[in-house]
């Protein structure tokens, strides 16, 4: 049984390693990387139980970072409990094989009620007069404590957001090394987002990213010296790659303006009903699981959405069949935008019905992932002083409405979750134990086999 840690750097691909990573080129001199093929949706939930568990979105569930809650009839994105997931952990599968085997899970997602020895994740607290305030949740529970007392208030509004930095990754890793010292797991799983954000923000412009790519990188050179100085084996790794785009698809849109969703008006704003309309989109990054109410429906809504410029397909069940993504929590069609476009959750035909959420960071209330949740809005004059009265009232024990974020999804210049064919800009996975690494490429499922190799040779 070897020690060994996986450090997942979000949106890492063989392009963006040269002249901005020295020390990732240097170490990689002595290793091996390669290439993995995606699982569709390359999304962070998705890829990641994939890795975790062995086995297709199909047989573990996870069919993207969020997906329609039928019984419920809400749509639902970030959820945090474990067992959501429906397939064996690898550090279950590990821990029969070795009951002194241990794992500490360091923010990758589904991190609550794990069968984890150790975990830590976001996980803010809500108090009743409105505020949000960051915080994490641990297992075990004096965990959180220890660490934010040691290394300070895990910083939220930099992990996602406008406001995102360095510091949150920074937070995660420093984390890491405390548990490590203070628990030695035999597996740790480290996830590192900091590359997500401006690649998703402004594309692969080295012009602006040559900043995150070093920062990341001196992250690295922090975590790997420490945990070769352990003995441990190391492996980088990476969900997707966050490719280029400049085209927005609006597909609640289309589907409202063809009369098959439902709206209910609050205060004089537009909420998308789930359970009243005939087909809606849950839109994450490049793909859309769509719901169709009544099966009769199903070819025409088909038939309609292949029609939008940016739909590259729609699956229907054989499709869903081919993809391994054909699981009760996906939709009755599943749409994937072409290399140049993405989905928007957007319902409203007018601005000025807007949801209030829309205009705020709220992961969990949006029906759909947003991006343009990490810029501050241009048409406001003075953004940071804005932002600055609505703090004031925060810490006053106010309500407030931090209502900064813009609704023009072209500022949104990277994406990822269709199935890349460009070698250059798929997910890598590199390690010192180059034997292990035998194919220039594997499958997203293969990654657990190489995880497991590397604990137990």
């Amino acid at each position: 049984m070897q020690k060994t840690v996986v450090i997942d750097v979000v949106g890492l691909t063989s392009r963006l390693i040269g002249e901005h990573t020295p020390f990732l080129s240097k170490w990689l001199e002595k290793g091996k990387q390669i290439n993995i093929e995606p699982v569709l949706p390359a999304v962070t939930c998705t890829a990641q139980y994939t890795y975790l568990t062995g086995n297709w979105p199909s047989e573990h569930g996870i069919v993207g970072n969020g997906w329609y809650f039928r019984d419920e009839c809400e749509v639902k994105f970030w959820r945090q409990s474990n067992h959501l997931v429906q397939a064996k952990k690898i550090w279950e599968a590990a821990k029969a094989e070795n009951p002194e085997f241990t794992c500490a899970n360091m923010f990758w997602w589904y991190n609550m009620y794990s069968s984890a020895d150790f975990s830590v994740t976001p996980r803010p607290m809500y108090p009743a007069d409105g505020r949000k305030l960051p915080d994490v949740y641990s297992h075990p529970m004096d965990l959180r404590d220890t660490l934010q007392k040691e290394l300070g208030q895990f910083p939220l509004f930099e992990f996602w957001g406008p406001k995102t930095t360095i510091n949150s990754s920074k937070w995660i890793a420093d984390a890491s090394l405390k548990v490590d010292q203070w628990h030695d797991p035999t597996l740790t799983l480290i996830y590192l987002p900091h590359l997500d954000y401006n690649i998703q923000r402004y594309g692969n412009d080295f012009s602006i990213i040559h900043k995150d790519l070093k920062e990341i990188d001196g992250v690295l050179e922090m975590l790997i010296n420490y945990y070769e100085g352990k003995n441990a084996k190391v492996i980088l790794l990476s969900e997707y790659g966050i490719t280029d785009v400049n085209h927005p698809i609006d597909i609640n849109r289309v589907l409202r303006k063809n009369g098959y969703i439902t709206v209910k008006e609050e205060l004089g704003l537009e909420l998308l009903d789930a359970g009243a309309s005939k087909a809606f989109a849950a839109s994450d990054h490049q793909l859309s699981h769509v719901y169709v109410k009544n099966e009769e429906d199903i070819p025409k809504v088909k038939a309609l959405l292949e029609k939008v410029d940016g739909i590259e397909m729609v699956l229907d069940e054989e499709g869903k069949k081919q993809h391994h993504i054909n699981h009760d929590r996906a939709g009755e069609l599943v749409a994937v935008a072409d290399k140049n476009s993405w989905f928007t959750y957007y319902y409203w035909l007018d601005d000025n019905k807007a949801p209030d959420f829309a205009r705020t960071v709220d992961i969990h209330r949006k029906p759909g992932y947003d991006p343009v949740e990490m810029f501050l809005d241009p048409k406001i004059k003075m953004p940071l002083l804005k932002v600055g009265g609505k703090l004031i009232k925060k810490k006053l024990g106010f309500r407030y409405l931090m209502d900064v974020i813009p609704l023009d999804a072209t500022l949104v210049k990277g994406s990822h979750g269709r199935l890349t064919t460009e070698p250059e800009h798929q997910a890598v996975l590199m390690s010192k134990e180059k034997e292990l690494l035998p194919h220039p490429a594997v499958k997203a499922v293969e990654v657990y086999d190489i995880i497991w190799k590397h604990i137990w040779g």
